[in-house]
């Protein structure tokens, strides 16, 4: 009679374990589908024991038995069942594990292994509180197991999660875990095909062991980055991409790495071949995945890569991030950040070597995902110095359409030149014709060209390379060496060149013309043809800057905002520049419209905006001043 009386017996949850309950039943999880992804993970902790356990013990239950997750939906009787072929739980295993409070009985099984042998077990995570997220869908949960133990007797765990539980012999029952979830009225959809699938598929794809719904093996993609990648073949990371990034074209570059420190991290990360932000479908988001030992934690991470890189699609898997209770936060923000900054040098890194074993292909990289790393310059300062070696621009001395790296031009810097200078502006054509190279081409000083708007907020935030200051060519305070002998005898006539009082009368003069839109005028040491330029006395702001921020006031429907007054250099040796003077004597008057229109004529090349009904005003009646004086 005493054994009759111990085969079915009510038990009260632990007072901690209704606590438990509460909080994954009404808040621990956002998502309710997370329950499925929960008992899997259990079953696949199940499996990975039991493959461990017989590889030491001679002898084990159902030995025989293959190693899988099988899934049956019952839509009839609104039941969903995952059954597993694991290392299973005695009688005593469930109590401890499911009536008191949630302890790892993964945990405590890594603990009770040498350090050796950690590696050889993958367990996925925490049993105990997985599995009350069965509650948030059951209304009943029933857990019928066995043990691999040759000696052990089956017994089954039930519980509708209001307080208590039962444990009642099963005998008869096959090694491994069966749990029988009665669904809740609201929770019908889990006893759905479609629906499990496409959970299954979510979250569990890559688990090691198959997964069986209906007959069929539900995870049929391998966890590709989990091999040893001598073995893949191309095709086979082609197909793994097509399948992480729901693409239909191959991958244009591919990143497979490992590492063991500072964090185990398993990573295979994609670049595609389009950017489709450039193609107008709007602002991407993250293609990268978190994953734990093959379960996905975060998909579309924003955590794990900065913003910048969200053109990558991928899987990283790291079994070094503690997770929280539900899996669906990372705890440690320390070490999520060490795991971006692993990640992200990472692939700095390789793009440094593609870029230099095939300097062809990383130019077509860079010519749709430059952008991505102009950004990163500008918004990340711990990896300016990687992008910075990343970074492609056309030059004085590259042909036209092929960008150099910032190396090559340091390379080719004359003896004593400490600066790399730059110009910004639409396109080759108009930046060559325009005042501000004439310098540099005259003393065969190689210059950058930039073509984008954010370009020199990019030059400006990287600030210098390989020691040497990034400077752009309309700054006033711009420094160059003298030219040689005989470039100046070439370039310079002394006795044509307004010289001495009569220039400095001329700069007196042509400033209180322009009074507050200038804050100097004065010689230019630099201009070869061109009359004049204007230039920018705040080292910080160029002239493309400030066409960008005059831009943005005209697009919020403001009108065009000064940013403060520019320099104005003149050319003593130009024409119109010479017989000002003269004309100032003859025609005041007109020699004043001469001089504000020389001011926005300059303005114009540097591609800022003027007044152009008063310029196009003024253009009129300085011709028809003209057109009197022919008659």
């Amino acid at each position: 009679m005493a054994q009759e009386k111990i085969k079915v017996e009510t038990k009260e949850f632990q007072a901690e374990v209704k606590k438990l309950l509460d909080i994954v039943i009404h808040s621990l999880y956002t998502e309710r589908e997370i329950f499925v992804r929960e008992l899997i993970s259990n079953a696949a902790d199940a499996l990975e024991k039991f493959r461990h356990q017989s590889l030491l013990e001679e002898e084990v239950f159902d030995s025989h038995v293959p190693l899988e997750i099988t899934i049956e939906a019952d839509d009839k009787n609104h039941t969903l069942t995952i059954t597993d072929t694991g290392i299973g739980m005695t009688r005593e295993e469930l109590e401890a594990n499911l009536g008191t409070i949630a302890h790892s009985g993964s945990r405590t099984f890594f603990t009770q292994l040498a350090e050796a042998a950690r590696k050889d077990v993958n367990l996925i995570g925490q049993f105990g509180v997985g599995f009350y997220a069965a509650f948030m869908a059951g209304k009943r949960v029933r857990v019928i197991s066995r043990s691999y133990r040759p000696t052990a007797e089956g017994c089954e765990w039930a519980s509708d999660g209001a307080g208590s539980y039962t444990l009642t012999p099963a005998p008869g029952t096959r090694r491994g875990t069966k749990i029988i979830v009665e669904l809740k009225e609201d929770a019908h959809e889990f006893a759905d095909k479609m629906t499990l699938q496409r959970i299954i598929r979510k979250y569990s794809n890559f688990v090691s062991f198959p997964i069986m719904l209906a007959g069929e093996t539900v995870n049929t993609v391998q966890a590709l980055w989990a091999r040893s990648r001598q073995e893949i073949k191309e095709e086979e990371y082609t197909e793994f991409y097509k399948f992480i990034g729901n693409a239909v074209d191959e991958p244009f570059f591919r990143l497979h790495f490992s590492a063991d420190a500072p964090l185990a991290i398993n990573a295979l990360l994609f670049v595609p071949k389009d950017n489709f932000e450039s193609l107008g479908f709007g602002r991407m988001k993250s293609g990268v995945n978190l994953y734990c030992q093959k379960v996905l934690i975060e998909q579309h991470s924003e955590n794990i890569l900065p913003e910048w890189l969200r053109f990558l699609k991928g899987v990283v898997d790291s079994e070094d991030l503690p997770l929280n209770i539900s899996r669906q936060a990372l705890q440690d923000s320390n070490l999520v950040a060490k795991l971006r900054k692993v990640l992200t040098k990472r692939f700095l890194k390789f793009l440094e070597e593609q870029a230099v074993a095939e300097q062809e292909r990383y130019l077509e990289f860079w010519k749709n995902f430059g952008m991505f790393l102009k950004e990163g310059a500008t918004a990340d300062f711990a990896y300016r110095d990687e992008i910075a070696k990343l970074l492609r621009f056309e030059s004085s001395r590259s042909e036209a359409g092929q960008p150099i790296a910032l190396a090559d031009y340091v390379g080719r810097m004359a003896e004593g030149q400490q600066e790399i200078y730059y110009i910004n502006g639409p396109n080759r054509a108009a930046i060559e014709s325009g005042p501000y190279v004439e310098a540099f081409l005259k003393r065969e000083i190689e210059i950058l060209y930039l073509f984008e708007p954010i370009d020199d907020f990019v030059m400006s935030h990287v600030a210098e390379f390989d020691a040497k200051k990034l400077v752009s060519a309309d700054r006033a305070d711009l420094k160059l060496p003298e030219k040689q002998p005989d470039q100046a005898a070439a370039g310079k006539d002394e006795d044509a060149a307004l010289a001495g009082a009569a220039l400095t009368g001329l700069t007196d003069w042509m400033q209180e013309v322009l009074g507050s839109r200038v804050k100097a005028v004065t010689e230019s040491k630099r201009l070869e043809e061109s009359p004049a330029m204007v230039v920018n006395p705040d080292s910080f702001m160029t002239s493309t800057m400030e066409r960008v921020l005059q831009a943005a006031h005209l697009h919020q429907g403001k009108a065009a905002q000064e940013f403060g007054g520019k320099n104005l250099e003149i050319n003593s040796r130009h024409a119109l520049i010479k017989n000002l003077p003269a004309l100032k004597q003859k025609d005041e008057s007109l020699a004043r419209e001469v001089v504000e229109q020389i001011f926005d004529n300059a303005l114009i090349q540097a591609g800022l905006v003027v007044d152009s009904r008063k310029m196009v005003e003024r253009t009129y009646h300085i011709l028809e001043r003209i057109a009197v004086e022919v008659q």
